[in-house]
């Protein structure tokens, strides 16, 4: 599969549907008024990060996307359809520039990440918005929004923890083909590399860490020599390098590793000065084709720069276990416990581990007597149980007074009872009716009303009810 890392689209919005203008006409409404809806919202274009994706090249064949416009209003004030949004995926890690302005508008460096690069127009009000008291039959309507039109371009920047470094042919893709599954093509001649490739390192179960492979840099990288410093962008989000230098017949009498070393890094200063002061786990590679003498002298060279260098043979394997060590105590995996900071001793087991003075016999005499004293009551808690005395004094009193209150209240609903419905004293001797009773009259009463009458029932109510406050008048 092509490596595609950088690419440049075109996006169009849709613009908004454009509101109605029609009037109602219908059976039964002569007035009917203004019954134009709204225009619906345009699709906007939008970039969702996704890991299922590793390159840019979806992007390279097809470079205008343009989402669907929204639907006009129409009569009966019925709003317009709005137009679906264009969803792109691009691989995690990608950053967004706008083209013209070189400005940066999202990274998208999370799985599942969205941005709106193209919002949708919107949608025109219809006549309905426009009535008012002085104009009932407007005839106007609002036309729809525009989308956002833009050019961008995208930038891959891959997501790994470790970024190799070091001039063509040193052994990198030697090495993440030997610590990782990643199969990068390895010949003997330079720039073998043409496109970088990831590589996940485990080193255990719940140790791993991502590599990324990148092409061979040279002297005057940064002024476009070799494959210039296009794929350096892939280093940049990763947390350590790793610096591989060698010497062997490859590289001739001209190059030593600290001259190789001190160029890259130059190279890495130009490109982007963050970039080289990131941390740098220096290795030399191909011990296995060298002499021990050299070994040593390119040791002392280095550390007189303060550098220390490794060594291994990224084709036998020898010293690669020591690379990857040196390499994950950099990263500092805050779920590894060999990263767990040392926690304080308690408090209260230091005190208990100084030694105690010894204290005289009389003091530890005195003690027990001591303990066995009780304290005599203070004041405060002599006023305290005082108060609280009062307080269940008051208590009982305001019981009392409440149990006097009910029993006036029974005698007084006793004397009511005896008074009749009316206001008048019931006869002596004549006893009054229960509550059930009552209920039970009150019940078929309202059955009586409720059922239909005749005319002449009605007319015998009312003189009934005529004859009853007659009578109730004389008494």
């Amino acid at each position: 599969m092509q490596f595609i890392d950088e690419v440049t689209i075109y996006v169009k919005a849709g613009d908004g549907g454009n509101g109605s203008t029609a009037m109602r006409r219908e059976d039964g409404v002569p007035r009917g008024g203004p019954s134009g809806g709204d225009g619906g919202v345009g699709g906007s274009v939008i970039l969702l990060a996704s890991t299922s994706l590793s390159t840019l090249l979806d992007f390279k064949y097809k470079r205008h996307y343009r989402a669907e416009r929204g639907e006009d209003g129409r009569n009966k004030d019925q709003y317009g359809a709005g137009g679906p949004d264009m969803v792109l995926r691009v691989p995690v890690g990608t950053v967004v520039y706008d083209e013209g302005t070189n400005e940066k508008l999202a990274d998208l460096d999370t799985d599942g990440v969205h941005f709106v690069v193209a919002q949708g127009g919107n949608g025109g009000r219809g006549n309905i918005h426009f009535k008012n008291p002085w104009n009932q039959a407007p005839r106007t309507a609002e036309a729809g929004g525009i989308g956002v039109e833009r050019t961008l371009r995208l930038e891959l920047k891959l997501m790994a923890d470790v970024g190799l470094l070091g001039y063509p042919n040193v052994g990198k893709s030697t090495f993440i083909s030997a610590v990782s599954r990643a199969r990068p093509k390895v010949a003997d001649y330079p720039f073998t590399t043409l496109a970088p490739s990831l590589g996940v390192v485990r080193i255990s179960d719940d140790r791993t860490f991502v590599v990324a492979d990148i092409p061979g840099l040279i002297e005057g990288a940064a002024d476009g020599a070799g494959l210039g410093l296009q794929f350096l962008r892939h280093v940049e989000r990763c947390r350590v390098l790793l610096h591989i230098v060698e010497d062997t017949y490859t590289t001739g009498p001209e190059r030593a590793p600290l001259q190789d070393f001190d160029i890259i890094n130059r190279e890495l200063k130009k490109y982007a000065p963050e970039l080289a002061k990131k941390p740098q786990v220096v290795v030399l590679n191909k011990c296995d084709a060298i002499t021990a003498k050299q070994i040593k002298e390119h040791v002392a060279a280095l550390k007189k720069k303060n550098i220390s260098l490794l060594q291994m043979s990224a084709a036998t394997g020898d010293g690669v276990p020591a690379i990857l060590e040196a390499i994950w105590k950099l990263i500092g995996n805050p779920e590894d416990p060999m990263f767990a900071a040392p926690t304080a001793a308690p408090v209260k087991a230091a005190k208990a581990a100084k030694p105690t003075k010894s204290k005289p016999a009389a003091a530890k005499a005195a003690k027990p007597a001591k303990a066995a004293t009780k304290p005599a009551a203070s004041k405060s808690t002599v006023v305290k149980a005082a108060t609280i005395k009062a307080a269940k004094a008051a208590a009982a009193k305001a019981a009392k007074a409440a149990a006097a209150k009910r029993a006036v209240g029974k005698k007084a609903k006793a004397a009511a009872a005896a008074v009749g419905a009316r206001g008048r004293k019931a006869k002596p001797g004549s006893p009054t009716k229960p509550r059930a009773a009552k209920r039970a009259d009150r019940k078929k009463r309202e059955i009586e009303r409720a059922k239909p009458k005749s005319r002449r029932a009605i007319k015998a109510a009312k003189d009934a009810k005529v004859a009853r406050s007659a009578a109730d008048r004389s008494a």
